[in-house]
């Protein structure tokens, strides 16, 4: 049987990842550490990574037989996801508006960037920092200003009672502190 009829995953080949939606004319905002961060991952992947596994599947293609040859098959799988992760941080960083959360800092209004305490309904207290969309991780308590938390804090200021629309509810939860990183010291 030929090769080409036994291509295990259709999908696996896609060359563009999907990105992230954006608001309707909205603009991909990221903090100056977010950018940093996908842009040290750019270089990382094109510097490094990257001519690693090109060494490794030459090597692996100079040994011969290419068909069961599973450095070669493997290498060449990993080129092509990062070669997809280098297309998709370039379009994203070409986009990328960085929004400087410092220029906020004192301010008791919920802007991108800040650190929100707020606490629920059900007196549970949360804090969360509104961050761009390709550096939110809830898990270090980052959410994303599209995200449903995000869009209702807001422009919202300490003490502020809000709306929060859940699925099963609506939810009302209060504002109790704001933060913002201070200003970077520029040296002269």
């Amino acid at each position: 049987m030929s090769k080409a009829f036994t291509k295990e995953n259709p999908d696996a080949d896609d060359d563009e990842l999907q990105l992230a939606p954006l608001p309707p004319g909205g603009k991909n905002y990221i903090t100056p550490t977010g950018y940093a961060t996908l842009r040290s991952e750019l270089l990382a992947l094109i510097d490094v990574e990257r001519p690693k596994v090109v060494d490794i599947v030459h090597w692996a293609a100079s040994n011969g037989d290419r068909s069961e040859n599973g450095d070669y098959i493997y290498g060449k799988k990993r080129l092509r996801e990062i070669d997809r992760r280098i297309r998709f941080l370039t379009k994203r960083l070409e986009i990328a508006v960085i929004a400087e959360p410092s220029l906020h800092f004192g301010s008791d209004q919920i802007f991108f960037g800040a650190t929100v305490t707020y606490v629920d309904d059900v007196n549970q207290e949360r804090t969360v920092r509104i961050v761009g969309i390709d550096e939110a991780n809830s898990a270090q308590g980052e959410v994303s200003w599209v995200s449903p938390i995000a869009r209702t804090l807001l422009k919202a200021r300490v003490g502020d009672v809000l709306r929060l629309p859940m699925p099963e509810r609506v939810a009302e939860i209060e504002v109790l502190a704001v933060h913002y990183p201070s200003a970077p010291v520029q040296n002269a």
